[in-house]
């Protein structure tokens, strides 16, 4: 082989080796990003995920603290928060006054979300909490549909949001 074959193969060597090394740094900054970000799922999330095992559980006012078989909306917070390590009280009224305070707007998947809804509703007191979820979505349980998925920016939800408060 003469010497020109050699350098020719050595340069495109040595260019195949710096455009694999690049994509190695650059997707292996990708993978450790990815790693790095499943690593830190925010507790929020987790909560999120754990209840979510729960959709279709059917809705029971007033429902005990020591069963998965229904639940009423802070029964169900209380439930899913504490396998996180977090204890909340038992009512939604107590609920809203832990942790600190956060605008909708700033609103984070885990943050638990307030209205004043149903029966027992003037407009201005607690009767409900949910999880927020991101996305504008909230998670919690009552009446027909028991545990499921709601759109906190429309219809009955929208309307009778009360106020945030974040405990994670």
């Amino acid at each position: 082989m003469n010497m020109h074959k050699i350098i020719k193969k050595v340069i495109i060597a040595g260019v195949a080796a710096t455009i694999g090394f690049g994509t190695f740094a650059i997707e292996g900054t990708n993978t450790a990003q990815a790693a790095t970000a499943t690593a830190t799922t925010t507790v929020g999330q987790k909560v999120i995920n754990y209840g979510k095992k729960y959709m279709g559980t059917p809705y029971k006012f007033g429902a005990s603290t020591s069963t998965t078989r229904n639940f009423d909306c802070s029964s169900f917070m209380k439930h899913i928060f504490k396998k996180y390590g977090v204890d909340l009280p038992r009512t939604s009224v107590q609920q809203s006054k832990v942790g600190h305070a956060v605008s909708k707007a700033n609103l984070k998947k885990g943050d638990l979300v307030f209205f004043s809804s149903g029966s027992r509703a003037t407009g201005r007191n607690i009767t409900h909490v949910a999880v927020y979820m991101g996305g504008g979505k909230i998670l919690h349980t009552y009446g027909g549909p028991g545990v499921t998925i709601s759109d906190l920016n429309s219809g009955n939800w929208k309307r009778t949001y009360i106020k945030a408060r974040r405990v994670l």
